[in-house]
């Protein structure tokens, strides 16, 4: 069954040329022109892909993905003439997995979303027991499980809300504790190789990562950065 991309921009023009090149790679599309429509999509449960511009009538694409963020973990790529590093910014840290500047090719699209929704294997730090799909993380601040077979995170019985980029970068850093893994590495290993972006999605995401990982974010100790090196993973 093909993956079934959403897609949601008010030029009538750039979402039927979209569908009609989308569906030629083989993805199914469903077009809306407004945020409201879009989350009215009867099948919007069964979206695989948000593809979203920034720049709508009504609720805007930067509401659209928090509002996204607040119902699923499903991924979001921003497709958007707005090119100012704040915007881009801006739409990482309300939860966006990736961002696409408009003009673009379709294949460097179809490349971002092979990348987005292949989702490695997980390669296990620390098995418990027998268990070898648990990865446990034993730091300072108490156990934080990564579940490969689930693909979720916890800490305890607490479930810990993640998008599926996050999981892979958590799983990354988490597969080589205490080592530093710069920024080209992140992008080579989650974002996977051939991506054309700006390295700064990595520290957005780690930014987010840490909100959801750190008792204290703003004092990062599981989650490091390591100065002009990259990030580290500390469990001790």
């Amino acid at each position: 069954m093909p993956a079934r991309l959403l897609v949601l921009d008010d030029d009538d023009g750039i979402r039927a040329a979209l569908s009609m090149a989308l569906e030629d790679e083989g993805y199914g599309t469903s077009c809306h022109p407004s945020a409201e429509s879009a989350l009215a999509d009867p099948g919007f449960d069964r979206v695989d892909v948000f593809l979203v511009d920034l720049m709508l009538g009504g609720m805007d694409g930067f509401e659209f993905i928090r509002e996204l963020r607040r119902r699923t973990d499903v991924p979001v790529i921003v497709l958007s003439a707005k090119a100012d590093t704040h915007d881009i910014v801006a739409a990482l840290e309300a939860g966006a997995d990736d961002y696409v500047t408009k003009p673009f090719e379709i294949k460097e699209l179809s490349a971002r979303l092979r990348a987005l929704r292949r989702r490695p294997p997980v390669r296990p730090v620390e098995p418990v027991d027998d268990d070898p799909g648990v990865v446990v993380l034993d730091s300072a601040h108490g156990p934080l499980v990564l579940d490969g077979r689930a693909g979720v995170v916890r800490r305890g019985d607490d479930g810990v809300h993640v998008t599926v980029t996050e999981y892979r970068l958590l799983q990354e850093l988490a597969a080589s504790p205490g080592r530093v893994l710069s920024r080209e590495i992140l992008l080579e290993r989650v974002w996977e190789r051939g991506y054309f972006g700006d390295d700064r999605i990595v520290d957005v995401h780690v930014r987010r990562l840490r909100t959801k990982i750190e008792l204290d974010p703003s004092d990062p100790r599981l989650l490091v950065t390591v100065r002009g090196l990259g990030y580290r993973l500390d469990l001790a």
